[in-house]
């Protein structure tokens, strides 16, 4: 009886022991494990509300240190990206990202339907060459989270 007793007490300690270092290890994730998301916009009327959503995220995760975001955008929505057309508020927003490490792809099919050129929208955007949605494919596949506001 006293050594059940003494082997259950070495076993209670030693899953302890184990938990408390699971639970360690957990907490002390490497930053290279940072979340990684990309955000969709296509609508043109959504413009200002998924800039101000990704505003919100690198905030609440308490900087751009902590999250790896992508924008990609495509269809109408990449009008309000022109360089000649787009707003102050829109223009400031997207060098802060760019500043932030925020990817800004812009599709490639829709450039060319709407004639332009990487050097006619706003600095700091790549081109999506395959495609804005080819682009999103291969972001998901490196584990990035998709989102649609």
């Amino acid at each position: 009886m006293n050594r059940r007793n003494i082997l259950w007490s070495a076993m209670s300690a030693l899953g302890a022991a184990l938990g408390a270092s699971s639970a360690k290890a957990a907490t002390e994730a490497p930053a290279s494990n940072k979340l990684k998301v990309v955000y969709h916009l296509s609508d043109a009327e959504k413009v200002n509300f998924v800039l101000g959503n990704i505003q919100n995220h690198i905030d609440g995760v308490g900087g751009p240190d902590h999250v790896t975001i992508a924008l990609v955008i495509h269809g109408p929505a990449l009008k309000a990206f022109h360089w000649a057309q787009a707003n102050p508020d829109i223009s400031k927003r997207v060098g802060d990202f760019s500043k932030d490490g925020v990817e800004l792809a812009a599709c490639g099919n829709t450039m060319k339907a709407q004639n332009v050129t990487l050097t006619d929208l706003l600095p700091g955007f790549v081109s999506a060459e395959k495609g804005g949605v080819v682009r999103l494919a291969e972001l998901q596949s490196q584990g990035y989270l998709y989102l649609r506001p």
